[in-house]
C-alpha cells in the first residue's frame, strides 16, 4: 500500500480534495518543485454549469516532473481527484497527463490544464493580447482569469 496516494476530501461547499504532498511539506523537505494552477473560471463546463469558482493545483517534481501532489477546491472536487490518484499511483508526470486526451467540455480536463500549466503551456488560458476586432465573452459571469476569452464582435 502506497500511503502517499491516499486521497482526502472535505465535504464542505465548495469541496476540497487533495492527494499527495502540500507546498508546505515540500518546502520543509527542501524538495525542488514546480506549480501548475488552473482556475475553473476558464473551464467551459464549469462556466456552463454556472459554477466557475475554484481551482486545481498540481505540484510536480522540479527535476523528474513526477506529480507530487494535487489539490482541488470546487464543487465535486471529491469526484475529480480520482484521476490524479491513479496517475500518482503509476508515477505519472505532469507531462503524461498533459499529453492525454480529455473530452471537451468536461470538468476533468481542468486537471490536464493544470498539468500543462506546470510548464506554462495551458490551452484555455490566453497569454496573448486580444486580437483586433474581438472582445471579451459577454456571457462570462465573472472576470476571466489569465487573459481574455475571445469571440467575434456582434454585428
Amino acid at each position: 500500500m502506497d500511503y502517499g496516494v491516499i486521497l482526502a476530501v472535505v465535504y464542505t461547499w465548495p469541496e476540497l480534495a487533495s492527494v499527495g504532498r502540500t507546498e508546505k511539506e515540500l518546502k520543509a523537505s527542501k524538495v525542488e518543485y514546480r506549480i501548475g494552477e488552473f482556475p475553473l473560471s476558464a473551464n467551459a463546463m464549469a462556466k456552463s454549469r454556472l459554477e466557475p469558482d475554484g481551482f486545481l493545483k498540481v505540484l510536480a517534481d522540479g527535476r523528474t516532473d513526477d506529480i507530487l501532489g494535487v489539490h482541488i477546491l470546487r464543487p465535486d472536487a471529491g469526484s475529480l481527484i480520482h484521476e490524479a490518484v491513479v496517475a500518482m499511483a503509476f508515477r505519472a508526470s505532469a507531462e503524461d497527463i498533459g499529453g492525454t486526451s480529455h473530452a471537451h467540455p468536461t470538468l476533468p480536463e481542468a486537471l490536464r490544464e493544470a498539468c500543462l500549466a506546470v510548464d506554462k503551456r495551458t490551452i484555455s488560458l490566453s497569454t496573448h493580447l486580444e486580437p483586433e476586432g474581438f472582445r471579451p465573452d459577454p456571457w462570462s459571469l465573472r472576470p476571466y482569469v489569465g487573459g481574455p476569452q475571445i469571440m467575434p464582435k456582434a454585428r
